[in-house]
């Protein structure tokens, strides 16, 4: 080794109030008692909340300590499972027209429409248009996501024929807003937000109630909808560079300043109580792009103080909430932190994220059953109990999103552990091969199978999270500081560092092989840091440079980092150990998952009694909500349900020893493995690989 390569090894820092610390339990929560209780004073008066005064905005940005490479610097390199999925999605998108898109659009704005939109599917269509029947009050979310995912499938592959049908519709959608006027867009009339601000408020007006008429129900979930449009419109012009957009998406802001500056905040906290998004992240964002403090006042009028209040003083207050309501709240809550360091916002997000993915993840990093947290953390065993409709994927997508954040305040590689084992587990796996349809829940009640939306009569939620996901699966791979450059996941890639003159092309099989490799090309020297992410479960990783071992060791959880002059040929080698290991639930230990490094192992318990009705269409695992009152309970907005299918024998295991190697052996294939001695044996397979059959994930372990 060159006298000027210096090798250091950094350890994972110590993460909120602890850090886990055995490679099996990333998703094995800390105890909530770990956090010290907000001190009183010594009067034993409380002290006020800390969002208990009107909000004021002040810009000042907190740097962040690590930034990731624009997308547009990074491509995913064909033969990985990463690649597969971003095409399996390109092309679900290349099969949606503009016309078909902007359909309710152009009818809510009295324009001539020349499509026939998305009809049929009933009521888990939820683009579908007024056909006479009750139309969904959601429609036009799904167009705000698909704009999103045509300007990151631009940034991320450079394909042209994305960023033209996105700025075909945003042209068209501009056309819609100058018809409306005032600078509101939307696929349906502003009489929905008539009737959220006469109703917020009137226990009386629950959602959907049968029965009673929708004039006087409270509208489901308007703002959450304006949110994805004005989201959609701000990517296209942030990664599309797409000017227009820009000019309609400050017209939406405008119509949303002039409709909550009108609504004393009293008031305004009872419409924060019906679902309404992350709304004020696209507000700050706006702020920031053009330097315009106004936008962020408005974003603060949808900051919901009963939800942040006991997250800025660290208390876990979020059983019985709707997840993916407030995961959005919470990634606002932290763009509000990055342009005005308020540290109320930093804690908000640090709490929240800290106490969601120690004490209320399942092993796949996923979170939520039924949409909401129905159990105290740490209860995950008593949670999966309460229904079979676990981990949203939207919750997933967003607990990543939120993840980036914090790591760009605190390069914690803890962050990416979790990252990647939800990356792995809770998106690759929810994206059916060749067709690009995705999942709504992860169930992992055990005899569970994987349902999929279908090409043009469903469009929920996760559908829109869905093509957003797998349009930007290069995003966070590479990351860059003043000293250097991390590498965070193992990803067949490569970066182009243009303002260096530097390219690495990542060559790696994993999570199939155990390895990757590193190749420099640099047009000069470049003297800089190399951090290498050594995650949690790679006990006895190796690293070479040019070909021999570094004479330092690379311990889980940290950071390899190697400092020299690079230069073109450079290469480095790392290897991924990956072992078993036992994961129980933290409040039963009898119940447990199995993993193979990073990979959540799923048993594969055949295909009996489904059929492709089952796995394809508006069919979901069936959602089994909490509500306040029984009247609420009626007022379920319609999710897509799944049919019963024949009750099937989940097997028990008996361990014969701690560690699962001693009686999980592997099998003939890569990442195949069995269990011997068991009454009944069960082929494991990696759950991101297993479609079309049933499962299970958690067993009960003697």
């Amino acid at each position: 080794m060159s006298k000027r390569t210096r090798v250091t090894r950094v350890t994972r820092r110590t993460f909120a109030a602890a850090v886990t610390a055995t490679p099996a339990l990333l998703a094995q929560q800390i105890t909530p008692a770990a956090v010290p209780p907000p001190q009183q004073r010594r009067d034993q008066t409380p002290p006020p909340d800390p969002f208990d005064a009107p909000l004021e905005f002040t810009r000042k940005d907190a740097a962040p300590k690590v930034e990731p490479f624009a997308m547009t610097q990074v491509r995913l390199l064909p033969g990985s499972t990463f690649h597969d999925a971003q095409e399996w999605n390109r092309g679900f998108m290349s099969r949606l027209s503009a016309d078909r898109l902007l359909y309710n659009f152009r009818v809510n704005a009295g324009l001539p429409a020349p499509s026939e939109g998305f009809p049929g599917g009933g009521s888990s269509n939820w683009e579908r248009p007024n056909d006479g029947t009750r139309a969904t009050e959601l429609r036009g979310h799904f167009t705000g996501h698909f704009l999103s995912a045509s300007a990151n499938l631009w940034a991320s592959t450079g394909d042209k024929a994305a960023k033209a049908k996105g700025d075909e519709m945003v042209a068209e959608l501009a056309k819609c807003q100058q018809k409306l006027g005032g600078g509101y867009l939307s696929a349906f009339p502003m009489s929905l937000f008539d009737r959220l601000d006469r109703l917020a408020g009137n226990p009386a007006a629950s959602s959907r109630v049968p029965g009673i008429p929708v004039e006087e129900t409270l509208p489901w979930a308007p703002f959450y909808t304006i949110h994805k449009i004005m989201a959609g419109l701000f990517d296209m012009y942030q990664y599309a560079g797409n000017r227009q957009a820009l000019a309609v998406v400050t017209g939406m802001a405008g119509w949303a300043d002039q409709w909550s500056a009108s609504k004393t905040e009293e008031h305004m906290q009872q419409i924060l109580n019906t679902e309404y998004g992350g709304i004020a992240e696209t507000l700050y964002n706006l702020a920031a792009a053009t330097n315009n403090d106004k936008w962020a006042a408005v974003g603060d009028r949808f900051t919901k103080k009963r939800f942040v209040n006991p997250l800025a003083l660290r208390r876990d207050q979020l059983t019985g909430l709707h997840v993916n309501t407030h995961v959005p709240q919470v990634i606002a809550a932290a763009r509000r932190y990055e342009i005005s360091a308020d540290p109320r916002f930093h804690d908000v997000a640090d709490f929240f994220y800290w106490t969601v993915s120690t004490g209320r993840s399942y092993v796949t990093g996923g979170t939520s059953n039924g949409e909401s947290w129905q159990m105290p953390p740490r209860r995950l065993a008593a949670e999966l109990q309460r229904s079979v409709s676990t981990a949203e994927c939207c919750c997933s997508y967003n607990m990543l999103k939120l993840t980036r954040h914090l790591y760009s305040w605190s390069p914690d590689p803890h962050y990416f552990d979790y990252f990647e084992r939800t990356l792995l587990n809770e998106r690759i796996g929810t994206i059916h091969p060749k067709t690009g349809w995705t999942q709504y829940y992860l169930s992992l009640t055990p005899g569970a199978w994987k349902t999929f939306c279908n090409e043009d009569k469903s469009f929920w939620c996760c559908t829109g999270s869905g093509v957003e996901e797998y349009s930007k699966l290069n995003d966070s791979i590479y990351w860059h500081d003043e000293q250097g450059l991390y590498v965070n996941l193992f990803i067949s890639s490569e970066l182009n560092w243009t303002e260096k003159g530097l390219k690495v092309r990542q060559e790696t099989g994993f999570p199939r092989e155990q390895t990757t490799a590193l190749a420099i090309t640099s047009e000069k020297p470049q003297t800089m840091a190399l951090r290498l992410r050594v995650p949690i479960w790679a006990a006895g990783s190796t690293v070479k440079l040019n070909g021999k071992p570094l004479d330092a060791g690379a311990e889980p959880g940290g950071y390899l980092t190697i400092h020299r002059a690079w230069k073109t040929g450079d290469r480095v080698e790392m290897t991924l150990p990956m072992r078993l290991s036992a994961e129980p639930m933290p409040d039963d230990a009898t119940t447990q998952a199995f993993l193979y490094g990073p990979l959540v192992l799923a048993g594969d318990l055949g295909n009996e009694g489904l059929t492709d009705e089952m796995i394809f269409g508006t069919n979901s695992p069936a959602i089994s909500r909490p509500r306040p009152n029984a009247a609420a309970a009626a007022a379920t907005p319609p999710r897509p349900q799944r049919p019963t299918a024949p009750a099937i024998e989940v097997p028990t295991f008996h361990a014969a020893a701690a560690d699962p190697a001693a009686w999980i052996k592997p099998g003939d294939t890569a990442m195949t493995f069995h269990t011997t001695g068991q009454q009944k044996d069960v082929t494991l397979v990696p759950i991101n690989t297993l479609f079309e059959k049933r499962y299970s994930v958690y067993w009960k372990v003697s």
